[in-house]
């Protein structure tokens, strides 16, 4: 009888997970497959025809019945696709990246931020604003962005600031995904340059992916690695943050709640490359894998174009923009000029 109900249990909740979320994950596959074909057909990069017949579908991601399962497509379904990357990745690659990418990405990250509080002080805009803005640019976009405002003292402006941090760092990366793979052409960036200017400065994984891949395979690859490195300086800015703010914090100032650490999503991409670097993953199923990662990641591209408003982000305050804008460009401007010197 136990059994019977854990079964019973089981298909439940399968039921309610497609009822809420499969018709937006349907969509959002059917918008991969017609990328994929355009791809295919026409030679077009299938993560950039994803993406920009996702914006085409924005309106689906507004309200109605396909927004559970659109947000879980840009979130949950990348994860997953980041994750399994990691098994056509090995540790060699980072090792043979060297020890000046590293520290490249260590001090665009740092100044970045250190940038975004000066020129936030400059607009006449808050510390914390600049903090938020800063991290959310330097480090994962808006992954960073809810991390980082988890920490962060409460005030009026709160809810305001992170909406548009979200907001505004998504479209960026967007248009990011689409500009910054014809420069690295232009500029006469090889695959591996292309590969470590786009992880090194897109925002968002999705976007990362979405442009790495567009240039190559080995570009895309590259890129992943480059900006997960950044993804995992999460950790430390996040507990420097917290540290900082603890020490400093008024008696009527409350943290928020603290997400953790480090993804999971990161933690398994890095188990996965080291299992592939170590043998311990058979060719038969690396293929498997990284199919079932291509695909994940081109259903979640897909995604994130419908969750892309170009509108709204005209909403918010000039100065605002300017910030970002300004932090965009910065750490743009000094990973491409790190990259010109490695090379």
């Amino acid at each position: 009888m136990g059994a019977f109900g854990t079964s019973s249990f089981g298909a439940s909740s399968f039921v309610d997970f497609a009822r809420n979320r499969g018709p937006g994950l349907l969509v959002s596959a059917v918008v991969a497959l017609a990328a994929q074909f355009l791809s295919e057909h026409y030679g077009a990069p299938a993560m950039l025809m994803a993406l920009l017949l996702g914006i085409a579908f924005h309106f689906l991601a507004e309200e109605g019945k396909c927004v559970p399962g659109v947000e879980f497509a840009a979130r949950t379904v990348l994860r997953v696709g980041v994750a399994l990357l990691g098994a056509r990745i090995s540790v060699d690659l980072m090792v043979g990246l060297g020890a000046k990418l590293i520290i490249l990405l260590v001090v665009a990250v740092a100044l970045t931020i250190t940038f975004g509080l000066a020129v936030a002080r400059l607009l006449g805009r808050g510390w914390r604003f600049g903090l938020l803005t800063g991290g959310s640019v330097a480090i994962c976009g808006a992954s960073a962005a809810m991390a980082i405002s988890a920490v962060l003292p409460r005030n009026e402006h709160s809810e305001r600031n992170l909406i548009f941090t979200v907001l505004s760092v998504t479209v960026l990366s967007t248009l990011a995904m689409i500009i910054y793979p014809i420069l690295a052409a232009t500029l006469g960036l090889d695959d591996v340059a292309s590969g470590v200017f786009l992880g090194g400065t897109i925002h968002d994984v999705a976007q990362v992916v979405g442009a790495g891949f567009s240039v190559s395979d080995e570009s895309g690859e590259v890129a992943t690695l480059v900006k997960l490195i950044r993804v995992t300086m999460l950790a430390p800015v996040v507990l420097i943050v917290s540290l900082v703010i603890r020490n400093r914090m008024s008696g009527n100032e409350r943290p928020g709640k603290q997400p953790p650490i480090i993804p999971f999503f990161v933690l398994a991409f890095l188990g996965f490359a080291t299992l592939n670097t170590m043998g311990a993953i058979p060719a038969l199923a690396t293929d498997l894998m990284s199919g079932m990662s291509r695909w994940a990641l081109l259903i979640s591209v897909a995604a994130v174009g419908m969750k892309t408003s170009l509108k709204r982000i005209l909403e918010v305050g000039r100065q605002a923009i300017i910030l970002v804008v300004a932090e965009t460009l910065f750490i743009s401007s000094l990973v491409l000029v790190g990259v010109t010197l490695l090379d």
